[in-house]
């Protein structure tokens, strides 16, 4: 059975508000990049593994495509539900997913991987991926070359213990790279696309709250790094004095076809 990384675990049991105010939605064209990708439509089921609060669930229905989560962490599974009511979401990993050999056409991850044991997922997705499925994964990312957005993810950073498994590490990608995995699946495509996440600051503030070693950390140290974010955000001059600001991300696109 797959388990949770401990810091996910902590980080996000409680986190489900944080994460629904202060993450940014997927933007349009990296959706539609994903749909193309997939082949999603009337008719096709995918599964959104590591669906979180369904941020990624709720811009695929609008395919029509059956959609069901698969989400482990009990908070996030319930702002799942409260944001998407009629739509299944199961308890489960992505090295342990509860449905049947060959019974979906396509699985997408949404800013997740990273935390999957890469082989294992990769596995289980062959096994439950139908002939002709694909796996599509994405991951909205702070834009570091924005001054400000690389001082803000800098402070946080210095409250980080231990090592957490990151995307920008690109440490992931081992898994696709391995002889097993390059039987299961095409290699890697992949895009990114550009877009700034328009919000008040408080949703700022709530996207720093969302952080899994934030989330992890004790309350009182918590509520200081809150306070020092939100101070860099009411004096530095590109954010000073604006209660609703643009904070630019990229989101990245990465997509495989099962092999038969």
């Amino acid at each position: 059975m797959g388990t949770v990384h401990d810091i996910a675990a902590q980080g996000f049991a409680t986190a489900g508000k944080a994460y629904e105010t202060g993450r940014p939605e997927y933007p349009p064209d990296a959706i539609k990049c994903l749909v193309n990708r997939l082949r999603l439509g009337p008719g096709t089921h995918v599964l959104d593994v590591g669906a979180g609060t369904g941020k990624m669930a709720r811009l695929l229905l609008p395919t029509g495509a059956r959609v069901t989560g698969i989400e482990p962490v009990p908070d996030m599974r319930d702002a799942f539900m409260r944001a998407l009511p009629s739509t299944p979401i199961l308890d489960g990993t992505a090295e342990a997913l509860p449905v049947p050999d060959a019974s979906v056409d396509a699985i997408v991850v949404g800013t997740a991987f990273h935390w999957f044991d890469g082989l294992a997922a990769l596995r289980e997705a062959r096994r439950v991926l139908r002939p002709g499925g694909a796996l599509g994964l994405a991951w909205n990312v702070r834009d570091e070359t924005v001054p400000w957005v690389a001082e803000l993810v800098a402070m946080v950073a210095t409250y980080m213990h231990g090592d957490p498994p990151r995307y920008a590490s690109s440490a992931w990608r081992s898994a696709f790279n391995s002889p097993e995995a390059s039987t299961w699946f095409e290699p890697l495509g992949e895009a990114t696309f550009s877009f700034a996440q328009v919000m008040p600051r408080t949703a700022a503030i709530a996207r720093v709250a969302s952080t899994s070693f934030v989330g992890a950390l004790a309350e009182e140290t918590r509520a200081e790094i809150l306070s020092r974010a939100n101070a860099l955000l009411a004096t530095h001059p590109a954010t000073r004095d604006r209660e609703v600001i643009e904070f630019p991300h990229r989101a990245d696109v990465f997509w495989c076809d099962r092999r038969e």
